[in-house]
């Protein structure tokens, strides 16, 4: 893979993306490109994500021919206290409540120093690096919504690690449940979760499965996917009128369906700003734009993490 970043000069190191449905890890090396991947199913609970993690840094060990001894970086959903390393609230990772310090219990399972950091964050570290911006929202439809934003070349973390937390913006009074316990959150609408909620298949990506089918015509698919779509560029509209920034960038699993959910989001933007000139003034679809298909974003971002 192209090199992402000068930062990762000198020795290599490993990122693992720990996210409510897989774990993916990868080694990077000083020149920024990345030398093995790994990926495997994630095990809930704080237990379960600590085992993951040990079996991924192992792995990635057999995948480059020895041990690794390297420095960690630790991408994970929910609150992170990266000053102290701990996680709160990662609630698709079976992860509530108490503070966990998780980034001493896998520095204990993997012997090397680890650095944690919410996982949508890490990823707009690279993100930053793949659109040659400073001023960055990444947004991430993964089994979860949240973004990750990047001001003047700096995360803006917020003062209890929930900055760029939108999938937990309540837009639908009469929605679902959300598992933060709120009601009617974007996330209940755009996500991985909800989308495979609306659209069940018995095997394969649902959102893979959605959109083929919407393009193949089936009225029910396309009802479907515009509403998961209208509900992505909602988040991208209300992060927008936040911060304003530079460029947006889609990444996440579902963004795995490429060019036809850019397609789509793109002219949701668009239709909500038909009726006001202000809207459209701001060209939020002229600044969108995906992460290349197949390119570990969040994994890299935390190999960035790690090499400080």
């Amino acid at each position: 893979m192209d090199a992402v970043s000068p930062a990762l000069t000198g020795a290599c190191t490993v990122g693992l993306d720990i996210g409510g449905t897989k774990t993916l890890g990868v080694v990077v090396a000083g020149d920024g490109s990345v030398l093995a991947q790994v990926r495997t199913s994630t095990r809930p609970g704080a237990d379960g994500v600590v085992d993951t993690a040990r079996r991924v840094f192992e792995a990635l060990g057999e995948e480059v021919g020895g041990p690794l001894a390297c420095p960690v970086g630790v991408g994970v959903p929910g609150l992170v206290d990266v000053g102290r390393g701990l996680l709160r609230h990662a609630v698709n990772l079976d992860v509530n409540g108490d503070d966990l310090p998780l980034r001493d219990l896998l520095a204990d399972s993997l012997g090397v120093p680890v650095v944690l950091e919410n996982d949508v964050n890490a990823a707009a570290l690279a993100a930053c690096a793949l659109v040659g911006a400073d001023d960055v929202v990444y947004v991430s439809v993964g089994t979860g919504l949240a973004a990750g934003l990047v001001v003047d070349g700096r995360l803006r973390r917020g003062e209890h690690g929930a900055a760029g937390e939108i999938g937990h913006l309540p837009v639908d009074p009469a929605g679902e449940e959300c598992g933060c316990g709120q009601t009617g959150c974007l996330e209940t609408i755009a996500s991985g979760r909800a989308l495979a909620r609306a659209w069940p298949t018995p095997d394969g990506p649902p959102a893979a499965a959605l959109f083929a089918a919407a393009a193949g015509g089936d009225a029910r698919a396309v009802a479907v996917r515009d509403r998961f779509c209208r509900g992505v560029a909602g988040a991208v509209r209300a992060l927008c009128l936040t911060v304003d920034p530079e460029r947006i960038v889609l990444g996440g699993g579902v963004s795995e369906v490429g060019e036809p959910l850019r397609v789509e989001v793109v002219r949701q933007l668009r239709t909500m700003g038909e009726g006001s000139p202000f809207l459209a003034s701001l060209g939020l679809a002229d600044r969108l734009s995906m992460v290349p298909q197949h390119y570990p974003v969040a994994a890299v971002g935390a190999a960035l993490v790690a090499a400080g």
